[in-house]
């Protein structure tokens, strides 16, 4: 395999999974590209077309998407073209070039309804324009004929960014309570290692042409409400002298937004560890790392 058919290209190059992927431990003689809105637009299908079949890529892993969930209830059409017919494009752009595709899709395509965790072939019932708009992209990209995997995740958090951790501990500089929900529950994801499982998929996909492909899920490993997040992010902030707060835990009824959230994101990994032999480590674990980051070691 030459140089030039080791390079992935990557989308979303500034968010957190574009910031992690480019931070990752590639195998020898492996390259990304990461482009971000300055370098492509992903609601201009014909750019994103010219990009995908103007170079040898390997792969495409598409992490970017338009993310703001409440914006998104009222602004559709740039919703849509990002989520769904930017994907489009990259996995047109993919069959063209005879390479695969990766896109990573959310949680947000569930209802949120059932007790236990989603299998991947769950049905699928989006509340709103954001879980609508990317289970579009993701059925664009499974009828398109591209070698592809759909790798679904959930509250991506990091040192990076504007996530939920980084969010908790802005908020407790200024704040001795914070009311959080806790009738939301769910895993949450660190955009490291969701990433570090991205470059297992795309190097398994281009070094193996029997590769699984299909739809999987991410997430690290534990069941939680956001106000147990909110909880242990704080825990772990005293042992490093960082912000501390009291965690009061509301309803979701208590704090209305204006697109309706999933009470139940919580995602199985039996797909991912069977195809893949991916099993993701613990949440909080990963919570610590990220901490570690942005505060510094546990004192």
């Amino acid at each position: 395999m030459t140089m030039a058919s080791k390079e992935i290209l990557i989308t979303g190059a500034g968010g957190q999974l574009g910031t992690e992927l480019q931070r990752c431990a590639w195998p020898e003689g492996w390259t990304v590209t990461a482009v971000d809105v300055a370098e492509l637009d992903l609601r201009d299908t014909a750019a994103i077309l010219g990009l995908v079949t103007s170079r040898p890529w390997a792969a495409v892993i598409n992490g970017a998407a338009y993310t703001a969930v409440d914006k998104a209830e009222t602004d559709l059409v740039t919703a849509w073209a990002v989520n769904a017919m930017a994907p489009a494009a990259f996995a047109e752009g993919c069959v063209k070039a005879g390479i695969p595709l990766v896109q990573v899709s959310t949680d947000y395509v569930f209802a949120g309804d059932k007790a236990g965790a989603w299998e991947v072939e769950d049905p699928v019932a989006p509340l709103g324009v954001y879980g609508a708009s990317k289970l579009g992209g993701e059925l664009a990209v499974r009828t398109s004929g591209v070698r592809h995997a759909i790798v679904r995740t959930a509250w991506v958090v990091s040192a990076h960014g504007a996530n939920f951790v980084k969010t908790m501990l802005r908020v407790a500089e200024t704040r001795d309570t914070l009311n959080v929900v806790a009738d939301q529950r769910g895993s949450p994801t660190s955009a490291a290692d969701l990433a570090a499982a991205l470059t297992t998929i795309a190097v398994r996909l281009v070094e193996d042409a029997d590769a699984p492909t299909g739809t999987f899920h991410f997430s690290n490993a534990g069941d939680i409400s956001w106000a147990d997040f909110a909880t242990e992010i704080f825990r772990q902030s005293r042992l490093r002298g960082g912000p501390d707060a009291d965690v009061v835990p509301i309803p979701s009824s208590a704090y209305p937004t204006p697109a309706q959230r999933p009470a139940n994101s919580l995602l199985s990994h039996d797909a991912i560890r069977a195809a893949y032999g991916i099993t993701p480590r613990d949440w909080r674990i990963a919570l610590s790392d990220i901490l570690n980051e942005l505060i510094g070691a546990a004192q």
